[in-house]
């Protein structure tokens, strides 16, 4: 069985790590297992090829900001990713996301038309049922076509030009007639959504994203020289919050430091920050990392996981979290509170009590007194990359491709 796995990233960022997870165990069970990506640090291992051009990379987000027409340029980048399926000649393309401005979308679907190859298609994201959002929120003209979109400034930005009704038409199209075999989606907040746009005919399934529990995210021993590095007491109590771009208005960071204003007893450190400081004497801000060990660390040494994005999927942050034996809480939007339903997470509405109610439901999951173990055995038995890859095979089954 030869599977091209295609994302914007490998090996790193949410999705990345997914799709190296899938690469490799892939590979260990028989298969010929091939990534292609457009974007971050070429990656030099077999079967992992990076078709995007950096350059075009920026000019294509240029130009989606100027015309407000995304995923419709980078030529170059698209070439060398068609040149390299026809090369690789797969049985399947599992798609994951393909609108970080690396690639035209409706030539790479029509080329996969052209040749009747069978689609897989993992959606972490709205972005293929509306004009040009990641999240909608609370908006729903993509049931009607989309057209005057409250939000061109979010990504994927605009600078003022609205092409949201003319970019959903561009991807019916261009979805229209693949060979898609099945959507996945990580949430079953996102299945249900799927289901309602015009894509609710398709082969919808959920299979929760999954990562290395053994490996890399674990409990931790308590690190008292990782406190001292930051100013940290040994014994002062430590909530963690972990996102790229994390003061972004999307990832909610600014609502952590609201709520940080209201606990001054508690430490609160924030991985992913542009501008890295001591934020004030109970909050530290830290630059995104890559290594993967680093934050294990973090998770593990934190009393309580806090994510306040205004929309996820389904993030990966959560599970890591809990895979570190880190109890969760945060703000109930989308499929957030899906990574650790009760006694794991506690999560709260977004509404104009939020800080408060932010802090009590820190408070209410200290007081359950969950062991790391406890919390370990659930995200383990849920969240292994074995079972999420486990998962995807009986996709590709269920599908008559194996």
């Amino acid at each position: 069985m030869k599977i091209l796995l295609i994302d914007v990233n490998c090996k790193y960022s949410s999705t990345g790590k997914i799709v190296y997870d899938l690469h490799r165990r892939l590979l260990a069970d028989g298969h010929e297992s091939s990534v292609a990506y457009g974007r971050g640090d070429v990656i030099d291992e077999p079967g992992i090829y990076k078709f995007g051009i950096d350059s075009e990379t920026k000019v294509h987000a240029l130009l989606a900001r100027i015309t407000g027409r995304n995923g419709c340029f980078s030529p170059k980048s698209t070439r060398n990713l068609i040149e390299y399926i026809k090369e690789f000649k797969p049985d399947i393309v599992h798609i994951h996301e393909l609108h970080a401005y690396f690639v035209n979308i409706s030539e790479l679907l029509e080329f996969l038309k052209q040749q009747q190859i069978p689609v897989v298609w993992t959606f972490h994201c709205e972005y293929m049922y509306t004009g040009k959002c990641g999240f909608a929120y609370e908006c729903q003209k993509y049931k009607e076509g989309c057209g005057k979109c409250p939000y061109l400034r979010e990504y994927v930005s605009s600078f003022g030009i609205d092409k949201s009704a003319q970019l959903l038409k561009k991807k019916k199209a261009a979805i229209a007639g693949l060979n898609l075999k099945a959507i996945v989606t990580p949430s079953k907040w996102l299945a249900d959504k799927t289901r309602e746009t015009y894509l609710g005919d398709n082969n919808i399934q959920v299979i929760h994203n999954g990562i290395d529990t053994d490996g890399i995210f674990y409990p931790r021993p308590k690190d008292d020289d990782l406190r001292k590095q930051f100013g940290i007491q040994p014994d002062a109590r430590l909530i963690l919050a972990v996102a790229p771009n994390i003061m972004d208005v999307r990832k909610g960071g600014q609502t952590v430091l609201e709520l940080a204003d209201t606990m001054p007893d508690t430490q609160f450190v924030l991985v992913g920050a542009d501008e890295t400081k001591r934020h004030s004497e109970n909050v530290q801000l830290i630059a995104r990392t890559k290594n993967q060990d680093e934050l294990a660390r973090w998770y593990s040494e934190a009393d309580l996981f806090i994510i306040c994005s205004k929309a996820e999927n389904f993030p990966t942050t959560c599970i890591e979290a809990l895979c570190c034996g880190t109890a969760v809480v945060g703000i109930d939007a989308c499929g957030t509170k899906e990574t650790a339903p009760e006694p794991y997470g506690t999560f709260v509405p977004n509404d104009a009590q939020v800080i408060s109610s932010l802090s009590q439901a820190c408070d209410t999951q200290l007081a359950r007194a969950l062991t790391s173990e406890e919390i370990r055995t659930f995200a383990v038995t849920h969240y292994d990359n074995a079972v999420m890859y486990n998962s995807y095979l009986n996709v590709y089954n269920s599908c008559g491709l194996i």
